[in-house]
């Protein structure tokens, strides 16, 4: 079974960085893609970035481009999310998740963590 594991959250000013971990474990990722989500209060969930554990190759939001850089290590079995430039908009629970490449977010082969709370102060 696969577990996913985030860490790195906090409150942080306007302007300012944080880094986001996942620790992922239960089976092997070759053939998959880790991705980072985030849910606001009274918002639905929204896509923030992905990576192809294989190749590594990056996807990211248009509203955290330039900001925000994706990055796994496969010797550690993590993923991390850089943040950089942060606005008090990108407030929000972060989530970890993993999918077959080619599969939905949305199906029951995707794996999800239980979220890490962001919150930058203006």
């Amino acid at each position: 079974q696969v577990q996913l594991v985030e860490s790195g959250g906090g409150l942080v000013q306007a302007g300012g960085s944080l880094r986001l971990s996942c620790a992922a474990s239960g089976r092997t990722f070759s053939g998959y893609v880790m991705g980072w989500f985030r849910q606001a209060p009274g918002k639905e969930r929204e896509f923030v970035a992905s990576i192809t554990w294989n190749n590594g190759r990056t996807n990211y939001a248009d509203s955290v481009k330039g900001r925000f850089a994706i990055s796994r290590d496969k010797t550690k079995n993590t993923v991390y999310l850089q943040m950089n430039t942060l606005k008090p908009e990108d407030t929000a629970v972060y989530y970890c998740a993993v999918t077959l490449f080619g599969s939905s977010w949305s199906s029951t082969i995707a794996s999800w963590g239980q979220g890490t709370q962001v919150t930058v102060s203006s």
